[in-house]
């Protein structure tokens, strides 16, 4: 069967899909609640699979219903996208924003600049989901993913936000107790908190001696009592006292300053891991995002100004 399918019949779904239930559907959409009834069985009937489980008290989608909304919600977002690139409305956001970025760093920096974006162009919706581990790139879950490292797939545009460096820390009263390295491999004989996110090799750090560029890092086997997938969880076992740290700047900046954490083998450089906004191709043309990610280029450049 061939379904032709109008946007005011997908618009009419991801409005039923997002109220859950067909009287409050209703409500929304300024008509009764048997119209709304009638509407959905109608085109539960043009299509031939019903869209949602109906019982007293609540209503849920059906596999093709999700399917259908999950497809609904993008189609009207690009046809939304598309009208704002042909009009001179094209500079004024609208529509949905669903970013993604990790658990500390989203709630330490992405989660403010949102607010601020939010009020400079109060027509986006912004959903903001905060992860241990990174979605795959080919998922189409979101629009913007603030990530560490530039991803080498193609099919993404990658904006670098900022510089950032991974670095090994201790607090001094644990470096007391066990001394300080000299060399990456003095890492092997202390207490080293591991962390475990995304695809990275776990339980080995790699660093280099040489200058910007050269091939010369050195992979170091390390070991200790404490893993966790929470970046803040394993800061503040470093804090505690408990082992040796390698985390990214932006999280250990103000114990570093503070003297809280101490940098271990300041002379040995650990893997760039720069911040990037991540996002489709098909939107670099979108009004939101780009808005969005222009944005958080200029709020983290204007907190690397002295």
């Amino acid at each position: 069967m061939n379904v032709n399918l109008q946007p005011a019949e997908l618009s009419f779904v991801v409005t039923l899909a997002t109220i859950g239930s067909l009287s409050g559907a209703a409500r929304e959409l300024g008509i009764t609640t048997s119209a709304v009834s009638k509407r959905l069985a109608l085109l539960e009937g043009r299509i031939g699979v019903p869209l949602v489980n109906r019982t007293t008290r609540r209503m849920s989608l059906t596999a093709e219903g999700e399917v259908l909304y999950e497809h609904a919600q993008r189609i009207l977002q690009e046809l939304a996208d598309l009208e704002q690139m042909l009009t001179k409305s094209k500079g004024t956001p609208k529509g949905q924003l669903r970013v993604n970025a990790t658990l500390g760093f989203g709630r330490l920096h992405i989660a403010p600049a949102i607010s601020q974006y939010v009020l400079r162009y109060p027509e986006v919706d912004v959903q903001l989901q905060l992860s241990v581990d990174p979605p795959p790139l080919a998922d189409d879950q979101f629009d913007v993913c603030i990530r560490f490292g530039a991803p080498a797939d193609t099919r993404v545009i990658a904006r670098r936000l900022a510089a950032n460096r991974r670095l090994l820390c201790a607090a001094p009263k644990y470096l007391a107790r066990h001394g300080e390295p000299k060399t990456p491999a003095d890492l092997a004989r202390h207490n080293c908190i591991a962390i475990r996110q995304g695809d990275e090799a776990y339980g080995v750090w790699r660093l280099h001696a040489g200058k910007e560029g050269e091939r010369d890092a050195v992979a170091v086997k390390v070991r200790g009592n404490l893993t966790t997938n929470d970046g803040e969880i394993a800061v503040n076992w470093a804090l505690d006292g408990h082992g040796i740290l390698m985390r990214a700047g932006w999280d250990i900046e103000r114990y570093l300053e503070s003297g809280r954490l101490v940098q271990v083998l300041p002379g040995y450089r650990t893997p760039d891991a720069d911040i990037h906004a991540v996002y489709p191709h098909r939107h670099q043309l979108s009004a939101r995002i780009r808005t969005f990610v222009d944005f958080l280029v200029e709020r983290f450049a204007a907190m690397d100004q002295p």
